[in-house]
């Protein structure tokens, strides 16, 4: 068996070989600026727009509508402090769901100082935003309603098509930051019915630092960044040509036997959560237990502390998570798992794990029997 077992795709994916070799090039001979009119530059520019095609071709979007940016979390800023400044002294109401990753949240709550009024959208047990109670909180002055499309904690997928509903009856905009469900789930922005959607190349085999935000046309939205008026004056600066060449060799690859692969990896994850519940007393699967990513498994176990297991199992060449990697560090419990009505003390032992491309049975049964080890060992010694 290969080590490390990796099982952390959520936080990252490692760069399909295909992606590294689409790159190469526009780090070395192809090295212009896209936006000098000279024929090295235009030969970078023409690697962007084929990337830009790729893209909106696999959200059902139009080329036009996708804005390269630098990351998901530059483009969930972008949709919720764009659009709602587009929408400054006209609306002032801001809903976002309770278990937003911390780009969404963090945008949302900046926007008070100027008067905006941010109230968070609970959530069920499951993780579960109700598009009926989207609707009870919806006001005259909502500017944006902001719930993503699949959590990057527990898993669980929401009714986008039903919620994009009622905010359109409404009037009100709505962001969906599809980070974690882009090559996961299919997604067709016409379908969903959103706004603005979010989405990130590292996700997908692709590299860092590169991300795309979906701003359907007639959406206006106001530019964070002042110089340069790339992106449509949306997002200024130098283009980062390799990194965005390398997003869309990544979203090429997700057409390849992507329903397969879904299909493999939700049985080996199955096979993990069967495992695990089947052998440690107490142990709770969190999140939706259908409408859930097929890589997805998350884990609460009373009377450990998730810190211990995770550097328990990465002693024995296993890389999991206790959560969103952007939180890694910090010793409160979850903000996704407070939501969701879970007790601290179960929540401190939380354990992610994320299947990939590279997982295999061998591996997905090893680190099943190193969990069930771990969590026993580590209530013995709280017992001494």
């Amino acid at each position: 068996m290969q080590f490390p077992v990796y099982l952390d795709h959520a936080a990252t994916t490692p760069i399909a070989p295909e992606v590294a070799e689409a790159m190469a090039p526009y780090l070395s001979s192809r090295f212009g600026n896209p936006s000098s009119l000279h024929s090295v530059g235009a030969e970078a520019r023409e690697g962007i727009e084929a990337a830009r095609e790729s893209v909106a071709d696999a959200l059902g979007a139009d080329p036009d509508e996708i804005v390269f940016t630098g990351g998901g979390t530059e483009a969930d800023n972008l949709a919720v402090k764009g659009a709602c400044l587009a929408a400054y002294g006209k609306r002032r109401h801001v809903l976002v769901s309770a278990i937003e990753h911390h780009a969404v949240l963090d945008s949302a709550r900046s926007l008070r100082v100027l008067g905006f009024d941010v109230e968070t959208i609970p959530v069920d047990c499951t993780g579960r935003v109700s598009a009926e109670d989207v609707e009870r909180r919806l006001r005259p002055d909502t500017a944006l309603v902001s719930v993503m499309t699949a959590n990057n904690e527990v898993g669980t997928i929401q009714p986008i098509e039903e919620i994009a509903a009622v905010c359109r009856a409404r009037g009100a905009l709505f962001h969906s930051d599809a980070v974690q469900a882009f090559g996961q789930l299919d997604l067709n922005v016409r379908r969903l019915g959103v706004d603005l959607l979010s989405i990130s190349a590292h996700k997908v085999y692709g590299p860092k630092g590169v991300g795309a935000l979906y701003v359907r046309r007639g959406v206006r939205i106001a530019p964070l960044l002042d110089g340069g008026g790339q992106e449509r004056g949306l997002r200024g600066g130098t283009h980062n040509v390799a990194g965005i060449v390398g997003m869309h060799a990544a979203v090429r690859g997700l057409r390849r036997g992507q329903t397969e692969e879904r299909a493999r990896i939700a049985i080996l994850r199955d096979r993990l959560v069967a495992a695990v519940l089947a052998e440690t007393p107490g142990a709770r699967l969190s999140g939706h237990p259908v409408d859930r990513l097929a890589n997805n498994a998350h884990f609460c176990f009373p009377q450990i502390e998730g810190e211990a297991l995770l550097l328990a199992l990465d002693a024995d060449g296993i890389c999991a998570s206790a959560g969103s990697a952007c939180s890694s560090g910090s010793t409160e419990p979850s903000h996704v798992l407070m939501a969701m009505g879970v007790d601290r003390d179960v929540a401190r032992g939380a354990l992610r794990v994320t299947l990939g491309r590279g997982t295999t049975r061998e591996q997905i049964d090893y680190a099943a029997g190193r969990i069930i080890a771990h969590v026993a060992e580590l209530r013995a010694l709280r017992r001494l």
